[in-house]
C-alpha cells in the first residue's frame, strides 16, 4: 500500500519547466506532472512510428503500381501481337485456299493456364513474328517477281515470224530474229506484258517507232514497228496497259507487231512466255 502511494507520488510530482524569452518579456514556468511528460514523449515516439510506417507502405504502394504498370503494357503489347498474329493466319488461310501460284500471287497483299512465364512467353511470341515476316518477305519478293516475269500475248494476233534464224523479208540475207513477229491490223492496241518502266520510246532505224520497258528481275521486253507510242520513259506501266498502236513503221512489209524478250541482256525465245495467256 505504502509503495503504490510512493509511485503515484512520484508520477504526480510536478515538474516545473521554465521559458525564458530572449527579449524583455517575463519569464514563463510551467508545471507539469511527471506522468504528463512521460504521456508526450510515448505518443510522440507512437506519431512517428505511424508516420514512418504510413510512409514505408506509400513507397511500397507506388512500386507496386508502377510494377503494375510495366505488366500491364506487357500485356497489351502480346494482346496486340497475338491480334496481329491470328490476323495474319486468317490471311495466309485465305491467300493460300487459292488453286494456283499465279492466284495466290496476284492475290498476295505486300504490306494457358496456370504461371505465366513472361519471358518465354515473349520469346515465343517473337519468333512467331519473325517466322510470319519471313513468310510475308517471300510472298513480296515472289509477287515481285511474278510481277516482272513477262507472260501473254501483247496483241491479239497470229505469229508470222518465230524466234531464230531466218530469212530477212526485206533484206533477203539470213540473220537471227530476236523476236517473235505477230501479225496484226494496223491500230491494234499493244499492251505491256509486264509491270515495269518505260526507258524507251521513240524511232529507231529498223524498228520504227519503239517502246522498250524494264521489268526488274533481269527482264526486258520490246515493242517494235508501232505507228504510235502512248506511253513516255520514265513511265511506270502495268501488265495490260496499251503502251502502243500497231503500225508498218521502220523496215516492215506490213502491219504487225516485233516482240522481244530479254532476260540478263541476252534476247530469249518468247514463245514459252506466250503460251501462258
Amino acid at each position: 500500500m505504502n509503495r503504490r502511494r510512493m509511485f503515484l507520488k512520484r508520477i504526480l510530482t510536478p515538474v516545473t519547466i521554465l521559458l525564458v524569452p530572449h527579449g524583455r518579456t517575463r519569464s514563463v514556468s510551467l508545471r507539469v506532472p511527471v506522468v504528463a511528460i512521460a504521456a508526450s514523449v510515448c505518443l510522440f515516439l507512437t506519431g512517428t512510428a505511424f508516420v514512418v510506417s504510413v510512409s514505408v507502405r506509400a513507397v511500397e504502394y507506388q512500386r507496386m503500381q508502377e510494377r503494375l504498370s510495366i505488366v500491364s503494357a506487357q500485356f497489351h503489347e502480346m494482346e496486340g501481337t497475338m491480334l496481329s498474329l491470328k490476323q495474319a493466319e486468317k490471311d495466309f488461310r485465305k491467300l493460300f485456299s487459292l488453286k494456283s501460284k499465279t492466284s495466290v500471287l496476284e492475290s498476295a497483299d505486300p504490306g494457358d493456364s496456370g504461371s505465366l512465364d513472361m519471358e518465354v512467353l515473349r520469346e515465343q511470341i517473337e519468333a512467331a513474328v519473325q517466322s510470319v515476316s519471313e513468310i510475308r518477305s517471300y510472298i513480296a519478293e515472289q509477287k515481285d517477281l511474278h510481277l516482272a516475269t513477262p507472260f501473254g500475248w501483247p496483241v491479239e494476233g497470229r505469229i508470222s515470224s518465230s524466234y531464230g534464224y531466218r530469212t530477212h523479208p526485206v533484206r533477203e540475207e539470213r540473220k537471227f530474229h530476236t523476236g517473235v513477229d505477230i501479225s496484226v491490223s494496223s491500230g491494234s492496241e499493244v499492251k505491256a506484258t509486264a509491270d515495269g518502266i518505260v526507258s524507251f520510246a521513240g524511232w529507231t532505224g529498223n524498228g520504227g517507232i519503239v517502246v522498250v520497258a524494264e521489268h526488274g528481275h533481269g527482264f526486258r521486253t520490246a515493242y517494235a514497228h508501232n505507228r504510235k507510242a502512248l506511253v513516255r520513259v520514265g513511265q511506270r506501266i502495268a501488265r495490260g496497259e496499251v503502251i502502243a498502236m500497231s503500225g508498218s513503221t521502220g523496215v516492215s512489209t506490213g502491219p504487225h507487231v516485233h516482240y522481244e524478250i530479254w532476260k540478263n541482256g541476252r534476247p530469249t525465245d518468247p514463245a514459252g512466255y506466250l503460251a501462258r495467256r
